[in-house]
């Protein structure tokens, strides 16, 4: 079969995007993987696919990681989704709806940008018991939509991310695995953030999950309020709100950043 496609980009993240409103398209896991390869594929850090609606939006969104697994959300993916099913549409509107595995998600355009709002975090762990060696810093977990934990660092450049992020992803604190995040603070409400992804099994140039999960730990560790501006590998700085605190919960979460188009093709399956 040959499977038409469009390439775009989240900070950095990228993602293979396919029209499946009508259904027609099956894809295995090894086709996923196929062609989420970089060397013998399209190359990318997942799979979204745009589906009919169950529920009332706009669209269903469909995310699988680039070995073919499918997986609840992704911050970035969820960006590119907003744009490119607006490209879809073509009717001219600013805000789509979504339904996720993790919610239905509502997706802005702002120009080149897209602002999403995000399901409720849970799960928040402060200070979980988890060691690694080769890492000092204290590991704390949150769910953004996939499970994630932070670590704050005081050299993120040189950080081993590859060997730490693995062992953190594979610690049996996790039992579903977990991605994992190293952040730094540049100055009171902004961090940069290298992650390593569960699913991509490597470290990724941008994680919008990550992102909102980072942000939150630093505004409960070092008081910063919202909005918190986030700088990625990619070279991007993004945009983090939210309402809300540890005790009551936090809602109302956006992530705010840029959607680009790569480019338009097919490939043989």
């Amino acid at each position: 079969m040959r499977l038409p496609f469009t390439k775009m980009n989240g900070a950095g993240n990228d993602f293979v995007m396919i029209d499946n409103r009508d259904l027609s398209i099956a894809l295995s896991t090894e086709q996923i993987a196929r062609v989420c390869d970089r060397h013998r594929g399209v190359g990318a850090d997942g799979l979204l696919a745009a589906e009919p609606a169950r529920d009332g939006a706009d669209f269903r969104f469909r995310y699988y990681n680039a070995d073919g697994g499918e997986a609840e959300m992704c911050g970035n993916g969820a960006r590119c989704f907003g744009r490119y099913t607006a490209r879809l549409l073509d009717d001219g509107r600013e805000t789509l709806s979504f339904e996720t595995m993790a919610g239905t998600l509502s997706a802005r355009l702002r120009g080149n940008e897209v602002e999403v709002a995000m399901s409720d975090p849970f799960d928040l762990e402060l200070g979980s018991p988890v060691n690694i060696d080769g890492l000092e810093s204290p590991v704390h977990s949150l769910n953004t939509g996939v499970p994630h934990a932070i670590a704050f660092v005081e050299d993120l450049n040189n950080l081993n991310v590859l060997k730490l992020g693995a062992a953190i992803r594979y610690h049996e604190h996790f039992p579903n695995g977990t991605n994992a995040n190293f952040v730094t603070e540049i100055a009171p409400g902004h961090i940069a953030i290298r992650t390593y992804e569960r699913g991509v099994e490597d470290e990724t140039l941008a994680c919008g999950t990550g992102m909102v999960a980072s942000a939150i730990i630093h505004h409960l560790l070092h008081g910063s309020p919202a909005p918190i501006k986030v700088d990625v590998q990619g070279g991007e700085t993004l945009h983090i709100e939210f309402e809300g605190d540890a005790e009551s919960g936090f809602r109302k979460v956006t992530l705010t950043g840029p959607a680009d188009f790569v480019f338009e093709g097919e490939i043989e399956l």
